[in-house]
């Protein structure tokens, strides 16, 4: 409890005075309603993920890393920049893949096909303000097993060449991980 004896100090010339406390910043929605997801996320993170803050004062920006244990891409490890807008919840988070892959739903610039990052989806399944950052991290992960869309593709070529040959693309997939991936 704060009484005003601990607001009070002594000067270095024994007499006392008030000494004023510095202005307290206010904590944007955003970061109050992070600090509860974040803790929710990473109690929740599906298998092979692992969520990683470069600063653990800025809940807004982190890696996510995605390390599928089953399907084409098991064996990597593909790096996800997250970045929380100011004005989330209203806004989805702002993703971007920063490991290169043959993906029909994942360009090789890092762009991501994935309906709740977008603020409004024709499909009614985008970004909505009780959605929350775990949606996200599950939403990733899934990309690499039960979510893939190869009817509806952002990376054109990778979907027409599953189609089309799903061995050699699966071939392709590995080349991928073993030039890209940095274990």
């Amino acid at each position: 409890m704060i009484t005003l004896t601990k607001k009070l100090k002594s000067s270095k010339g024994g007499g006392g005075g008030l000494v004023a406390e510095p202005p307290k910043k206010r904590i944007s929605i955003r970061d109050q309603l992070l600090v509860k997801e974040v803790s929710e996320m990473e109690s929740n993170l599906p298998e092979g993920c692992v969520a990683h803050f470069d600063d653990p004062d800025r809940l807004h920006s982190f890696r996510l890393i995605v390390a599928p244990p089953e399907g084409y891409w098991r064996g990597g490890a593909f790096t996800f920049k997250i970045n929380i807008p100011e004005d989330y919840n209203i806004a989805p988070p702002e993703v971007r893949c920063e490991t290169r892959l043959w993906h029909p739903n994942i360009s090789e610039e890092g762009e991501i096909c994935l309906s709740i990052l977008r603020q409004n989806s024709i499909d009614g399944l985008g970004w909505a303000p009780t959605r929350r950052l775990k949606d996200v991290v599950w939403g990733l992960s899934s990309l690499f097993m039960d979510l893939l869309n190869f009817d509806d593709p952002l990376n054109i070529e990778a979907a027409e060449h599953y189609q089309r040959d799903k061995d050699s693309f699966s071939r392709k997939v590995r080349e991928y991980i073993d030039k890209h991936n940095k274990r």
